[in-house]
């Protein structure tokens, strides 16, 4: 039984190493490219390690290519689009894991299948509907898009916490002369804040990185996200290796942050709304 225990151990190990390996050396090398200068990112043979450091794509980012601005749209709109699913998905998910009311199984059937429905099927109407209310190549357009496309996951999600947090609790505060709104507000929502965070930590992530639908919608240099600008790195005469992977190192940086400030609520949210839903 102990050699089978080593064993099992040892290959859990093997494993996890291996997985480890393949998720850091892209990591790394997109680094190396960013802190080389152009002279030894276009060589045969590659240049592994380069010999002259040098942050000049960093620079040429913010100075040039005007990458703050785009990093400044990207907070906006994945922290409102996110904000507003999770207010969404908060009101939806505790009617649904609270009450009784007809076709409520269908609506839960429904908002699944709505996560089966590829987003380009819907691009086409979308967009002319857009373009009518004046919407296109508006930043607030884009937010109402990631929200229509983030709410009925984060629902689903926000119906599991909801519904592992015992109706006795609020039923205790509704007894000692709490309102409905107040119990919700002062009981079920703080002991569902890891749920929570786990919803707007998933509908920032997914806001962030989305390129398809902002190059769509949007059309105007100033008003470009951060994908859509490292996609325009890529021309007819090439592709910038070493300032996409500088721009690549700061996309990066925001969704680090967020997983390493809401990494315990994240965990407790995750196991919470998986054991009941």
């Amino acid at each position: 039984m102990k050699k089978r225990h080593a064993l099992a151990k040892s290959l859990r190990f093997f494993f996890l190493s291996l997985y480890l390996l393949a998720a850091v050396v892209p990591l790394f090398w997109i680094f190396i490219t960013s802190v080389k200068p152009s002279t030894e990112v276009y060589t045969y043979p590659l240049i592994y390690w380069p010999k002259h450091f040098t942050f000049a794509s960093y620079k040429f980012l913010f100075t040039f290519a005007n990458f703050s601005q785009y990093f400044k749209n990207s907070l906006f709109v994945s922290i409102i689009s996110s904000l507003i699913a999770m207010l969404f998905a908060t009101l939806s998910g505790y009617i649904m894991a609270r009450y009784k009311f007809r076709l409520k199984k269908t609506l839960i059937v429904f908002l699944f299948f709505a996560q089966m429905i590829p987003a380009y099927l819907i691009m086409i109407p979308q967009y002319k509907m857009f373009l009518n209310f004046g919407l296109i190549d508006n930043l607030w357009g884009l937010v109402i898009v990631y929200v229509n496309i983030a709410v009925s996951f984060s629902t689903i999600m926000a119906r599991g916490f909801f519904s592992r947090i015992p109706r006795s609790l609020e039923e205790a505060a509704l007894m000692d002369g709490c309102s409905r709104v107040g119990a919700i507000f002062k009981i079920t929502i703080p002991l569902s804040l890891p749920g929570l965070a786990a919803i707007f930590s998933f509908s920032f992530v997914n806001t962030w990185n989305e390129l398809f639908t902002a190059a769509l919608f949007l059309s105007s240099k100033s008003k470009m996200t951060v994908p859509v600008a490292l996609y325009s790195f890529i021309s007819k005469s090439g592709i910038q290796w070493n300032v996409m992977s500088a721009g690549l190192i700061v996309a990066l940086l925001p969704t680090i942050v967020v997983f390493a400030v809401a990494q315990k609520y994240i965990v407790a949210g995750l196991t919470q709304g998986a054991v009941k839903g």
